[in-house]
């Protein structure tokens, strides 16, 4: 009993900061399941492909609700991590893993370092507007209500192919590394693309709960989904999910982004030493 009502709680803070942050709760439970319950890592990984589904369902129904993301980026940038996944399945062994960790280790430092910079920007979150040709011609340029600015906030997006190769590289990596890609994917909208964050972490809620249903069917026929974990957590991470989804909505970017730094700041630290072969 203690243990289920632990998997619910540790669900429902799981699923507010995934849905608030757009990555997804697998760097908060695979650890807490491993290390502070002694579980198997293949069931954590397992209990985690379920949360992030969990998360995705809970948070897009209310971003959609509210017109927060953006489900033309979401299908365009798909596609990119799709493609990017089956070929890192396709190549696992022909890439030094410890190469690879590194490289994408110090991505996410850099990638944390660019949000430092705009945390301390004079001029505040700036909003892209300027139209060019691949946004016009998919459409991909969107509006959303700031319930904490209190008004409406048409934006656009550049650098759309720099975005894409992002997607697809945040693909490979989850598919060559068996690693979550929630933040590369808010750093590809955000960083890259110049999206808001807001819509950028609504966006990514959706485009991970696609990924994830779809590794859940070879995570279930191997074995690796144990119901007596997954089903609680589910459970908490739905309902956190949803209240993470408003309280976002309510919340200042600057707010926001303070709470992702350090976050893909330590993701990059354990990333980069785990390639040099140390495990923190």
């Amino acid at each position: 009993m203690n243990s289920m009502l632990l998997l619910l709680v540790m669900g429902v803070g799981a699923g507010v900061l995934g849905a608030i942050l757009g990555i997804g709760g697998g760097m908060i439970i695979t650890p807490v399941l491993t290390i502070m319950m002694g579980l198997d890592i293949k069931y954590a990984i397992g209990a985690s492909i379920i949360s992030v589904i969990a998360t995705s369902s809970g948070s897009t129904i209310a971003y959609l609700k509210d017109d927060m993301l953006n489900l033309r980026v979401a299908m365009f940038l798909e596609i990119a991590t799709t493609v990017g996944a089956i070929m890192g399945a396709l190549l696992v062994g022909m890439f030094s893993s410890n190469f690879l960790y590194v490289l994408f280790g110090f991505f996410l430092l850099y990638s944390s370092y660019n949000m430092i910079r705009k945390l301390f920007d004079k001029k505040g979150e700036v909003v892209y507007t300027e139209t060019g040709e691949i946004v016009e011609k998919f459409k991909l340029a969107s509006t959303y209500y700031d319930k904490a600015e209190q008004k409406q906030i048409d934006y656009s997006m550049k650098n759309v192919p720099g975005g894409f190769i992002m997607m697809w590289a945040a693909g490979l990596a989850s598919g060559l590394l068996g690693i979550g890609s929630g933040a590369f994917k808010v750093i590809a909208m955000d960083t890259i693309m110049k999206m808001p964050l807001k819509p950028s972490s609504a966006t990514s809620n959706l485009m991970m709960g696609v990924t994830a249903a779809a590794s859940a069917t070879v995570y279930f026929f191997n074995g690796s989904i144990r119901p007596d974990i997954a089903a609680p957590l589910a459970i908490g991470v739905l309902v956190g999910a949803t209240i993470g989804a408003r309280l976002m909505q309510v919340l200042k970017p600057r707010v926001i982004r303070m709470i992702f730094v350090p976050i893909i700041l330590y993701m990059g630290i354990q990333m980069a030493l785990k390639g040099f072969g140390v495990n923190i």
